[in-house]
């Protein structure tokens, strides 16, 4: 079964004509981004696992012997400049391991059962915090380390400076115990200083012009929360070109939350938002990932409220195996401002025999967001 163009446009008319927003199609211009139209007030799609790749055919064979369900790993992405060059991303997902000293990942544990030599880019000699899925076990990437990641984005969004902004969730990794116990590597833990490290390495590729921070969004004598909820989130044209980060994990009730704005309640002077609790100084940014059912309700009450919202649109190999493609449709309805996926472009599915796609309708980046959308706006990339 295939959801097709056509298809997930007839369903994203819907939902825009259903909310009122009929006739306000996105279109792509040379006017750049719509003055008026703010950051909450759009969507795009954004790819889950941004920097995956899969390891080697052996590899994967000692991957499944352990654990069947290691099949969902088997899946590869472009480099993170293609995907917003050419797959129509706006929306990336980085995972972070610390390694303040380098060399800590040279040689992961599945690459010694396997026979292989350790890794030689020198990338992962240098210190500094390292991207990887699951550490010893599933490490391959397009971009070994965070600096580097963060460079090809900034190599894109320099040469786009009218595209929206490209949003990077940041995902906070440690090792496995069970994979420990078994020889493999324990990763340092996320400390004040390693969590400190983020934001400097964030600083170290993109100037503070470049970067949309909580202190960007925040109005004087209001917390951040406030903020959004009352004043609303920049508009397009001010964050046109800029990067957002924002923590998967370091959601309400966790040590990383704490740890990150300890004496910084509203996020001051830091790089990146956290997922706060709702109502709290430092809440802005939240998911809610499966938008079925209730989930549905949940994200449109939070957009309504100001928050910005990422959501789901598939699993990893689930989707394709259960061929179950609604939940596409249910999740650009949603009004959920980023749709994560696993399949952003045509083609991806089809070694697993499956046409399966999720996208924007007509072929573009940023549309007009079914939900909180102004009504009559355009919104346009250069």
């Amino acid at each position: 079964m295939r959801i097709s163009k056509s298809v997930i446009a007839g369903i994203a008319t819907t939902a825009v004509a259903a909310s009122g927003l009929a006739g306000s199609a996105l279109t792509t211009s040379t006017a750049g981004t719509s003055a008026g139209v703010k950051l909450n007030q759009i969507q795009v799609m954004g790819s889950h696992n941004s920097y995956h790749r899969e390891v080697s055919d052996n590899e994967k064979k000692i991957q499944v012997g352990q654990n069947p369900g290691s099949v969902d790993l088997w899946y590869s992405h472009a480099p993170l400049g293609q995907q917003l060059e050419d797959q129509n991303v706006r929306q990336l997902e980085l995972d972070l391991v610390p390694d303040p000293n380098g060399g800590l990942y040279t040689y992961p544990l599945i690459r010694k059962i396997a026979g292989l030599p350790a890794l030689t880019d020198p990338e992962l000699a240098k210190p500094g915090i390292k991207v990887m899925h699951i550490v010893d076990v599933d490490y391959n990437t397009v971009c070994r380390s965070f600096k580097q990641c963060l460079q090809q984005v900034k190599t894109w969004s320099d040469a786009h400076p009218y595209a929206a902004p490209v949003v990077i969730s940041l995902e906070l990794k440690q090792s496995d115990p069970a994979i420990v116990a078994q020889g493999g590597v324990k990763a340092p833990p996320w400390d004040a200083g390693n969590l400190n490290s983020i934001d400097a390495e964030i600083r170290s590729v993109f100037s503070e012009k470049q970067l949309l921070s909580p202190d960007d969004v925040r109005k004087s004598g209001l917390t951040l929360e406030q903020s959004v909820t009352t004043k609303g989130w920049p508009t397009l044209k001010n964050a046109a070109g800029k990067v957002l980060f924002y923590f998967d994990n370091a959601g309400p009730g966790t040590e990383l939350r704490n740890i990150y704005r300890e004496g910084k309640p509203n996020l001051e002077g830091r790089a990146v938002f956290t997922r706060g609790a709702e109502g709290e100084a430092d809440a802005a940014i939240t998911q809610v990932n499966d938008p079925r059912a209730a989930g549905t309700a949940e994200i449109q009450r939070l957009v309504n409220k100001g928050y910005l919202v990422r959501t789901r649109s598939d699993e990893p190999l689930s989707t394709i195996r259960n061929n179950e493609f609604s939940r596409v449709g249910i999740a650009l309805a949603s009004g959920a401002q980023f749709v994560s996926t696993d399949f952003p472009v045509a083609g991806m599915a089809s070694r697993y025999d499956s046409d399966f796609v999720a996208e924007l309708p007509g072929d573009t980046p940023v549309r007009l967001n079914p939900v909180t959308g102004k009504q009559g706006a355009r919104v346009a990339e250069r």
